[in-house]
């Protein structure tokens, strides 16, 4: 195995799920506030899993994302 490939193909695997992550976020976030669901100030609570079911693997972080 090559060290170096293995944590590239994570890395890129990473900016991958950021890349596509971020807008559906932003875009779900923007049709909550037209909705009136949400005000535009609030702090919403984030999970983020990453899953790897081969390896009996999960992480999980949490978060806040600060809309004001």
């Amino acid at each position: 195995m090559n060290d170096e490939k293995l944590n590239l193909e994570i890395r890129k695997l990473l900016k991958r799920f950021g890349v596509t992550a971020q807008p559906k976020v932003a875009h779900a976030i923007l049709k909550a506030i037209e909705e009136g669901k949400l005000q535009g100030h609030e702090r919403l609570q984030v999970r983020i899993c990453f899953e790897v079911p081969e390896l009996g693997m999960k992480h999980e972080i949490d978060g806040e994302i600060h809309l004001d």
